[in-house]
């Protein structure tokens, strides 16, 4: 017998809107401790997916911006975590950051699976395309996600 995508995916999946912040996104993750989340619109069409990577890369950008004139090293990180060192091109930063639309970062274009796929099949896509999670779609729209985690999990405990 064959293990599908079906026997191990999530269906309660933590989504995200379009419209909604890296804020948002951010908190989202935390609370929920995932490390990235599918996009969908109203009707629960996937749209793209967010990761963690995604809201460190733009915050790694808005950081380069501030060191080409910025002789004395201010941190968008150190000002985060001291809550207001760093005079306002910080706070201006932060809070550009913080309201930035997922729409803006997200990766548009996603590997997605079925959940009649062969787990084995997507683990191989997930590793070659080095993807921590797949959407599982039916007719467009999200039905679940298979992540890493749920396979590997998968070696030790069968998911009830």
């Amino acid at each position: 017998m064959t293990l599908r995508v079906r026997d191990l995916m999530t269906t309660d999946v933590v989504t995200l809107q379009p419209t909604d912040t890296i804020k948002t996104a951010a908190i989202k993750f935390a609370v929920d401790n995932i490390s990235g989340a599918p996009v969908v619109d109203n009707r629960n069409h996937l749209l793209g997916i967010v990761s963690q990577n995604d809201i460190l890369r733009t915050l790694l950008k808005y950081q380069d911006l501030l060191d080409k004139d910025n002789p004395e090293g201010l941190s968008i990180l150190k000002h985060s975590l001291d809550s207001g060192e760093g005079g306002d091109r910080i706070v201006k930063a932060v809070d550009e950051i913080s309201d930035m639309e997922i729409s803006t970062i997200m990766t548009y274009s996603t590997l997605t699976t079925s959940a009649d796929a062969p787990i084995l099949d997507v683990l191989r896509a997930m590793i070659t395309m080095d993807v921590n999670r797949v959407p599982v779609i039916e007719k467009g729209v999200l039905i679940g996600i298979i992540s890493r985690g749920d396979i590997t999990f998968a070696l030790y405990k069968r998911k009830a």
